[in-house]
């Protein structure tokens, strides 16, 4: 029954009593879905596209580590949010000290804009390849775009449209399956490593984990958790209506692992495209997903680089308003504001400027001698690197029972979690060391 209680919740039931005892899976399905689809933007495409092109199967095993280690993350940044009715920046603003909220904050805006910028630039640049036109437009386009989903759409319709747009995520399984894939060798490099161990590869691999475990995903999935909790009357914090427990704990667990499943999956699939397109004809330097797209039309036709190149611009609606909403959220909640996408935007004027603000200057990284697409490879290595202190107090912070209550983050979860937290810990500290 409790069960039925947080699942029949994510939408309005036909009575305030009574809920569907069998909910469609569009309703089970949320924040961690659409957090693991967003994962792979066009920056990330530009990651598992390089690592492809580079190592070719080589380091397919990354993608298949991950998926534990980012599961078990994620779901504790949900359960965080469901059970405090806060997000991780709200709890951090409440528990530990200023100085170190307000640096975390900051670097995430930066990386945030960064990203926003590049998969603006990736937008426009798969838009204009396609569609022909000048690409300037397009990245004001996708801007206005972007940023008027999350000001002028009901919250309930928002979500919707991003868990509709996932669905875009498919265009890269058929370009898969439009290229020659040596299947034995690339399943074999999901469990057998085969590239030595050299800066290059320790630097892909930090990229790899920092744009698959990054902290903007955290911040996201938190505060969707929380603003589910704000958004829908029988919700409370579980804190305060710990009955709401079972049911709350067993969704967010469905609703990630599908959601870090898919965004794996999908990663996996890119990274054997390139790596059985481009590494293979001896193309191994990709910096950007539009240049992956394009490099595919001589060796998989146009079609494939086509079908690669819409993915770009589906993947890229989603993800932008991801980062700018992560970033609002993180910033709101540091500085006391009133947040949350499901308010007004004259009751959250501050919030929503931030939303603007973000994506702006995103847009301005396009028209500045600052390139960032070539910043944005190293601002995933900076996301694997920033990602291990606030990992750290996502996990010191899962295990206070003034924070938790009854629903303290323990057994495997947390074990994973802290395994999580050691092996970004340990591959940044290998990219450092191998830099010398």
């Amino acid at each position: 029954m409790q069960d039925n209680v947080d699942r029949s919740s994510d939408q309005a039931a036909p009575s305030p009593v009574v809920g569907p005892s069998k909910p469609r899976l569009l309703q089970v399905l949320g924040p961690g879905l659409i957090t693991g689809a967003s994962d792979d933007d066009p920056s990330g495409i530009a990651t598992y596209s390089q690592a492809g092109a580079q190592f070719g199967y080589g380091l397919n095993w990354t993608l298949l580590l991950t998926f534990p280690l980012m599961s078990a993350v994620q779901i504790i940044s949900g359960r965080i949010g469901r059970t405090t009715g806060r997000g991780l920046a709200g709890n951090l603003r409440q528990y530990y000290p200023n100085w170190l909220l307000q640096s975390i904050v900051l670097l995430l805006l930066i990386a945030n804009i960064i990203n926003i910028g590049a998969d603006l630039g990736a937008m426009a640049d798969a838009t204009r390849r396609v569609f022909g036109g000048p690409a300037f437009l397009y990245v004001l386009l996708f801007a206005a775009v972007s940023a008027g989903l999350q000001v002028f759409l009901q919250y309930t319709r928002y979500v919707a449209v991003l868990k509709w747009l996932a669905l875009v995520l498919l265009s890269y399984v058929a370009t898969l399956f439009m290229v020659k894939v040596s299947w034995g060798e690339a399943l074999t490099r999901l469990v057998v490593p085969s590239n030595p161990w050299s800066k290059d590869s320790l630097t892909t691999i930090v990229a790899v984990f920092g744009t698959t475990i990054s902290p903007y995903l955290f911040f996201w999935q938190s505060s969707q958790e929380a603003e589910d909790v704000r958004e829908v009357p029988r919700r409370k914090p579980l804190v305060k209506a710990p009955e709401q427990g079972e049911g709350a704990l067993g969704r967010i667990q469905l609703d990630t692992l599908a959601g870090m499943a898919v965004s794996n999956l999908i990663a996996l699939a890119i990274m054997i495209t390139a790596a059985a397109t481009l590494h293979a004809h001896g193309v191994t330097n990709v910096e950007t997903s539009a240049q992956a797209a394009e490099a595919l039309r001589p060796i998989a036709g146009a079609a494939a680089e086509t079908i690669f190149a819409l993915g770009v611009i589906g993947t890229g609606l989603m993800a932008v308003p991801v980062l700018a909403g992560s970033a609002a959220y993180a910033i709101g909640e540091a500085r006391k504001w009133p947040v949350g996408l499901a308010r007004q935007p004259m009751e959250a004027k501050a919030f929503y400027a931030m939303v603007v603000i973000a994506t702006v200057l995103g847009v301005v990284l396009n028209f500045t001698p600052v390139n960032p697409i070539s910043a944005l490879y190293w601002s995933a290595v900076i996301n694997g690197i920033v990602a291990v202190p606030v990992m750290a107090i996502m996990m010191l912070l899962s295990a206070r029972h003034e924070v938790m209550g009854e629903f303290i983050v323990k057994g495997w979860l947390r074990g994973i979690g802290w395994a999580a937290t050691a092996v970004m810990a340990l591959a940044a500290v290998a990219m450092v060391v191998t830099s010398f």
